[in-house]
């Protein structure tokens, strides 16, 4: 309990002069409340603050603790330094394996360290598990002889978990997106529980809902996108497990929405004609002219103010405007291409009719 820590803090310095470190792993799971909870203690010297996390601390810490911290960034070990780590935790008897008699292979080791891939906690945890698959009891001085069989056999074990930079981690992100585009709520919430249970990154999760509204279910229906940023929210300021549900949520919504990637294809066709038309001018009647020169030049000339035309009209359906084209506003090279091709599912049915009416139209 972070109250009961500062208060604790507070009388220690107080009667004894003593200073406090308060250390806090993964800060980053740390949500902006909470945050804010340890400043003022930090400000006021009761604590000082050392936090660690594997996430940029630029996105991951508020920026008025960061102002008030030094960043040290801690690189991945060198598998020298590993097998020196292994080394001392198969000598050490108090705080190691040192009083099991272990006996393992060089090349034993050097597996471990490749597979620790610079992470100490890895390479550690590998050579326990090792250790305790070759024994059955607990006992001290019970002789352990670890293979490289054992080696193999634990970190395929491990490998199967989950690694949130490995093959797994990019199949079941994969398996969540492809059950969320084939409309299937049971599947979604199971790989959604699979990430969040094997402490995948909430904020990972929920950019990639945010992608899949836009991308996969767009103007069909444009609440998926309000809801996924509702989600990231409610990560940001309650965080874990209660934001577990918020991103239920917006599982389910986006599973059960209608689909269209209509958005997506109309941005890649902008994007490579934009490429080829970068350079193309601006058509004169919808150019900006703040000065007469401007105006002498004939910007803005015959532009048509919208207003002034739309309310003298017939409104056919008041959730759009008028289905009539007043004016070309693409470049000359590009007039009546078309971008946009909405769907037939969701909102975008009605989309699609208006849009239908206003590119055949023309004052």
């Amino acid at each position: 309990d972070l109250r009961k820590v500062v208060e604790d803090a507070r009388r220690l310095r107080q009667f004894s002069g003593q200073r406090t470190i308060l250390f806090i792993d993964e800060i980053h799971r740390f949500n902006k409340a909470q945050q804010d909870a340890v400043l003022p203690h930090v400000e006021h010297g009761v604590v000082t603050l050392i936090g660690a996390t594997t996430e940029n601390p630029s996105f991951e810490v508020n920026s008025a603790l960061l102002s008030r911290s030094r960043v040290f960034v801690l690189r991945a070990l060198k598998e020298e330094h590993i097998l020196a780590l292994l080394q001392r935790a198969l000598h050490d008897k108090e705080r190691g394996l040192g009083r099991l008699n272990i006996t393992i292979a060089e090349d034993a080791l050097q597996q471990i360290a490749v597979f620790a891939d610079g992470d100490a906690r890895i390479a550690l945890n590998v050579l326990e598990l090792a250790a305790q698959s070759g024994r059955e009891t607990l006992q001290e001085n019970v002789p352990v002889q670890i293979t490289m069989a054992m080696i193999e056999d634990v970190m395929q074990h491990r490998a199967l978990l989950y690694d949130k930079s490995g093959d797994q981690h990019y199949d079941t992100i994969s398996a969540l997106h492809k059950s969320l585009r084939g409309s299937d709520p049971d599947a979604s919430l199971y790989w959604l529980g699979r990430m969040i249970e094997a402490g995948e990154d909430p904020l990972y999760i929920v950019r990639r809902l945010i992608r899949f509204a836009s991308e996969d279910v767009g103007m069909a229906d444009h609440q998926a996108l309000l809801v996924c940023v509702a989600a990231q929210q409610a990560v940001h300021f309650v965080g874990l497990p209660e934001a577990n549900l918020a991103l239920a949520q917006a599982v389910v919504h986006l599973a059960t929405a209608p689909k269209s990637n209509a958005l997506y294809e109309a941005y890649s066709r902008v994007q490579e004609d934009v490429q080829k038309t970068r350079n193309d001018p601006v058509p004169l009647q919808i150019r900006n002219a703040p000065t007469q020169l401007m105006k002498d030049l004939d910007y803005g000339k015959d532009y048509k103010y919208t207003h002034e035309y739309y309310k003298d009209m017939q409104i056919e359906d008041p959730e759009r405007p008028p289905a009539i084209q007043l004016q070309e506003y693409l470049p000359e090279s590009l007039k009546g291409r078309s971008y946009y091709e909405p769907g037939q599912q969701g909102k975008e049915a009605g989309i699609k009719k208006w849009l239908e009416k206003r590119r055949g139209k023309e004052v």
